[in-house]
C-alpha cells in the first residue's frame, strides 16, 4: 500500500515553496517532528498551524495516527531585507549525533532539548547556521547528494 503525506505551504523565504526539511521530519517510524510559530503576527504562523493540523489528521499505512512533536521556530533571520528560511527542522541525523542548526537565540536550547528527547542515544550538536541560511538552506540541505559529472 502507498500512503503519501502531503503538507501545505513552506516557510517564508523558502525558494522551493515548501522544502520538507524546513517543515517536518520523521524521527521514528511512528513519530514526526514539525516546526510551529507561536506568534500569530508572524508570517509563518498560519502556514505552520495548517501543516500541524494536516499532520495531526494523517495516518500511517495501517490507519494509525502518527505521534506529532513540535519544535519552535527561531527568530526571523533577515538578509538584505529578505526573510531567510531559518528552521530547526533542517537537522541532520548521524549514527550517534544530530547536527542541529542554531541561530544564537533562546529557542536554540528548546529545540536542542526536544531533539535530545526524541532521538535518544545521539548527542545533539549545534551548528551556527545564520550564515548558512543566506544560501537558502541549512545543515540537512548540505548533506544532500551531488550528481556525478
Amino acid at each position: 500500500m502507498t500512503n503519501v503525506l502531503w503538507l501545505g505551504d513552506g516557510i517564508a523565504g523558502d525558494d522551493t515553496d515548501g522544502h520538507i526539511d524546513d517543515l517536518a521530519r520523521f524521527v521514528a517510524p511512528d513519530t514526526i517532528v514539525t516546526v510551529v510559530e507561536d506568534d500569530p503576527a508572524d508570517v509563518n504562523y498560519k502556514v505552520l498551524q495548517d501543516n500541524l493540523a494536516r499532520l495531526r489528521a494523517m495516518r500511517d499505512q495501517d490507519g494509525r495516527p502518527f505521534k506529532i512533536e513540535t519544535l519552535p521556530m527561531p527568530p526571523a533571520v533577515i538578509h538584505d531585507g529578505t526573510r531567510l528560511p531559518a528552521s530547526y527542522a533542517n537537522f541532520y541525523i548521524a549514527n550517534r549525533a544530530v547536527l542541529m542548526p542554531t541561530f544564537d537565540a533562546p529557542s536554540d536550547a528548546i529545540a536542542s532539548a526536544t531533539l535530545s528527547r526524541l532521538l535518544p542515544g545521539r548527542v545533539v550538536v549545534g551548528v551556527p547556521s545564520t550564515d548558512l541560511v543566506w544560501g537558502l538552506g541549512s545543515v540537512h540541505c548540505l548533506s544532500q547528494q551531488h550528481p556525478a559529472p
